[in-house]
This record gives structure tokens, C-alpha cells and sequence, in this order.
């Protein structure tokens, strides 16, 4: 039996889990350089090392890093789909909770929320795990472009 779209996007993504990406389309994602923990259709989870590059003048995570993590993890959620068309960002909305420094480990972990024929609605949650801590949460709503 032949594999979906989906599946074949998964195993290529699979053999990643527990290293580094260097190798995305994605040059902000490659910039980032996540650590792949988990992925299934529709869903990513990576773990991200805050660098000082990453971090603002008060020496935490940058909001627009954060917000960048966000919609880079979103977008490659919806390459897990193994959807024919192309989607781009329409909006993002972000909730900032708490900071984290250079140095800390975050996890960034996405979900569909819903998904209709023409606008996919996914949500992105960070979290601080030495500290228990939700850091941030987001919501894309991504547009079927063709």
C-alpha cells in the first residue's frame, strides 16, 4: 500500500527527532536550530536553547523570536498535513505570559484547532519546563493560496 503525503512528510521528519535542524526550507527555522522531540500529522514539537542572539535588552527571550518560533512551527504543522495546496500566515495572535533567559530550554509544542477548506486555525503553546511554566501561546489562522 502506497504511504500519503502525510506519512512520507513524517518519516523524512521522524528520522530528525533528537537532533539539531539544520536542513529546513526554512532558513529562520534552521537560524532557530530546534531540536525535534515529536512528530505526527498535525502536530510538532521542538525543544529550542535560547542563545544570546535570541534575547532582548533585558536579556530575555526577544518577543518577536518568540512570535517567530511561533508561526515557523505553525507553518511546518501544516507541511505535517500532507496538504497539496500551499498556506500562508494571515494572522497571528499571541498571548506573552512569562519571560525565560539566554541559557533556559524552552518547548514549543502546536495543534490543529480547526480546519476548513479554506483557512486552517492552529494554535502554538511554549513552555518553560524548569520552571513549569506556559511562556507564551499562540493562534494562526493560515490561507489556502493554492
Amino acid at each position: 500500500m502506497e504511504e500519503s503525503l502525510s506519512e512520507q512528510r513524517l518519516n523524512f521528519l521522524r528520522k530528525s527527532i533528537g537532533k539539531v535542524i539544520t536542513a529546513s526550507p526554512s532558513n529562520f527555522m534552521n537560524w532557530l536550530a530546534p531540536v525535534l522531540i515529536k512528530a505526527e500529522n498535525g502536530v510538532l514539537v521542538c525543544q529550542y536553547t535560547i542563545r544570546k542572539e535570541m534575547t532582548n535588552p533585558y536579556q530575555i527571550l526577544h518577543g518577536g523570536v518568540t512570535a517567530g518560533i511561533i508561526d515557523d512551527l505553525i507553518g511546518a504543522t501544516v507541511y505535517t498535513m500532507g496538504l497539496n495546496d500551499r498556506y500562508t500566515t494571515v494572522n497571528n495572535y499571541i498571548d506573552y505570559f512569562a519571560p525565560a533567559a539566554e541559557g533556559d530550554e524552552i518547548v514549543a509544542e502546536t495543534a490543529i484547532v480547526k480546519r476548513g477548506k479554506t483557512i486552517l486555525n492552529l494554535q502554538c503553546e511554549i513552555f518553560l519546563p524548569s520552571k513549569k511554566r506556559l511562556i507564551a501561546k499562540g493562534y494562526s489562522n493560515m490561507l489556502n493560496i493554492g
